[in-house]
């Protein structure tokens, strides 16, 4: 066999650039795959734990946080408010928070792991408007009875300061209270179960 009008130089060009072309093409096509193995930051972000320092909050004050997009309301309650739980227990709808969003290690009363601190997830039950903090008792536009808690400005739910609704409102439900842990007495984590922390 003769090679006569083969350009073997044409040749190697030719099958080098087709190895190049086909190997770029093989990356383009690995690195969506291999990229789907490792969450976006939006996805890490959408369930990712939240650390907050609350050991700056004061006796009878709120702090917010944001966890999976939501506004997590953090109370620091004082042995005067939660005495107060007492008083309005008749008043609530789930007094006991058996029809509540909330972990079961939590305490169905106070609805948290520490007493004195509170953890809710700051959207109420009915139509998911952000209820506004009210820690003070007796104000003439929620009655002499009102023994501090939260008020929804959209509808005019109510809660307590456990975040439980009280009777006869537009909202169904207790406040849900997301899954939450103590890192150390200053950290909580919220979206990291007590029991698994």
């Amino acid at each position: 066999m003769s090679n006569d009008g083969v350009n073997a130089g044409r040749r190697r060009f030719l099958v080098a650039a087709t190895s190049v072309v086909g190997a770029a093409g093989a990356v383009g096509a690995a690195v969506p795959f291999v990229g789907s193995w490792f969450p976006s930051a939006k996805a890490k972000a959408a369930g990712a734990p939240v650390r907050v320092n609350i050991g700056k909050i004061q006796p009878g004050q709120q702090l917010v946080a944001e966890w999976r997009g939501q506004p997590v309301f953090i109370v620091r309650r004082t042995d005067e408010v939660l005495s107060g739980l007492d008083k309005v227990e008749a008043e609530v709808a789930d007094p006991q928070s058996e029809e509540s969003v909330q972990p079961e290690y939590v305490d169905p009363k106070t609805r948290s792991i520490k007493p004195e601190l509170l953890v809710l997830v700051g959207l109420c039950t009915h139509l998911g408007c952000s209820p506004s903090f009210r820690p003070e008792v007796g104000p003439a536009d929620l009655g002499a009875n009102w023994q501090g808690g939260y008020f929804c400005p959209c509808h005019g739910s109510k809660y307590d300061m456990a975040g439980r609704v009280y009777k006869a409102q537009p909202a169904p439900l207790n406040l849900p209270v997301p899954p939450h842990s103590y890192e150390t007495d200053d950290v909580l984590i919220i979206g990291v179960d007590q029991e698994n922390a």
